[in-house]
């Protein structure tokens, strides 16, 4: 998709409104509550099932793990080491609970097993991502010693990431220049390893350390209207807040809409580990401020930031609906009665069910959902599908069709 310079972008910005900020200040919609949609549970995994099919019979290497499209059409697959290799095995092991087939959790375990190595890397964030989402699922599903093996060494690796003195776990070690100690939002999704390590170990540490970085996140992470930033810039030595900015959206003072919808998802499953009534509450906060600004967009499938000044020209992120999507149906079933979350969780998945989000099958390099936007900034992953995107999208799946048993724990 074609899209302005960001240069031009921000100077349209700021040419539209003489307050920059006043995006950020105005209420937002009221929260859309209606009757809750049938998803299409049985024909989208029927879908993902011949995609997937076909996609390992012609890229059967489980050492490469499926990542997005280039421009020009061609596949891109990663090696273990980037932060979205864990999606694929866990898109296949949410196949295998979803179909009942028995082949899923064959071909499941093999994309799986090919991350082992990443459980000793400390110099990432996104050992989450990597690994809870592949060995974590393959654990649900089988109970395997190995897996939980994998997942307990992972959490003490992620765990050298946590200092006290700033009481959260380091985001990235790239940009020095820039950012002293960055802790993104993105990082709440991580922190879900830490718990699990607790549980299957008896280690508190674990624990502490995912309550602590979610408090410290919590104190900054929030503008006044409840949208959030993308970064928070720490001073490692003092703990103090140094910066607050938005590297991944429009500008420091909009609002990325996938750094919503992590937080909607993130504080979610935080309460759901701590029963803290605070992280149900800015999870609820974040929710509200995600629909109050996709109300008006009749398919709920939000622009990549929602003050990009080309609205409504600018590009989806279907990924960031189908995060919140998965988010808010958890969500729901935390916060208080009709509270319209799971309606607003059915709409989305209804849309991104639809043949302008779901793939034809054969088509889009095997990947289910077309329209993402990875890094709109850097001119990177813009249109495109993105192996997370089906991640979320599969997973709120399999919230939705067994919502009525639903405990998440």
């Amino acid at each position: 998709m074609a899209s302005l310079p960001r240069l031009a972008l921000l100077l349209l910005f700021l040419v539209s409104s003489l307050n920059p900020l006043q995006a950020q200040k105005r209420q937002p919609a009221k929260l859309p509550i209606g009757k809750p949609l049938a998803v299409p549970v049985a024909a989208a995994v029927a879908r993902a099932e011949a995609q997937y099919t076909a996609y390992l019979r012609q890229y059967p290497d489980s050492t490469q793990h499926p990542r997005s499209t280039e421009n020009d059409g061609q596949l891109v697959r990663t090696t273990s080491r980037n932060w979205t290799s864990g999606f694929f095995a866990g898109n296949l092991w949410y196949l295998a609970r979803l179909s009942g087939q028995p082949q899923w959790p064959r071909r499941a375990a093999a994309f799986t097993e090919t991350l082992d190595a990443e459980k000793n890397t400390t110099t990432t964030h996104d050992l989450g991502f990597i690994l809870n989402n592949s060995y974590g699922q393959g654990y649900a599903l089988t109970k395997k010693p190995q897996y939980r093996a994998v997942l307990l060494q992972a959490a003490a690796s992620l765990a050298k990431r946590f200092i006290p003195t700033v009481g959260a776990i380091r985001s990235w070690d790239h940009h020095a220049e820039l950012w002293a100690y960055p802790v993104i939002v993105d990082n709440l999704m991580n922190l879900e390893l830490l718990f699990a390590a607790t549980r299957l170990s008896g280690d508190s540490t674990y624990y502490r350390i995912a309550k602590t970085h979610a408090a410290t996140d919590l104190k900054y992470r929030f503008r006044a209207d409840f949208s959030t930033f993308h970064v928070l810039n720490f001073d490692p030595a003092t703990g103090k807040l140094l910066t607050a900015v938005t590297h991944q959206g429009f500008a420091d003072n909009s609002c990325w809409a996938r750094g919503q919808a992590w937080a909607i998802y993130g504080y979610t499953m935080v309460y759901r580990e701590t029963k803290d009534p605070k992280f149900l509450a800015a999870a609820m906060h974040a929710a509200d401020y995600y629909l109050g600004h996709t109300a008006s967009i009749p398919d709920h499938i939000p622009y990549w930031d929602f003050n990009a000044p080309d609205i409504p020209k600018a590009p989806r992120d279907a990924s960031a609906a189908a995060v919140a999507a998965s988010g808010m149906l958890e969500l729901s079933k935390y916060a208080p009665k009709k509270n319209g979350y799971y309606a607003a969780a059915t709409a989305i998945l209804t849309s991104l069910s639809t043949p302008k989000y779901l793939a034809a099958a054969g088509t889009n390099n095997y990947f289910l959902l077309k329209h993402s936007t990875g890094n709109f900034p850097a001119n990177s992953e813009i249109d495109v599908p993105l192996v997370y995107a089906d991640y979320y999208y599969l997973e709120a799946l399999w919230r939705y069709q067994n919502y009525a048993q639903l405990t998440l724990n």
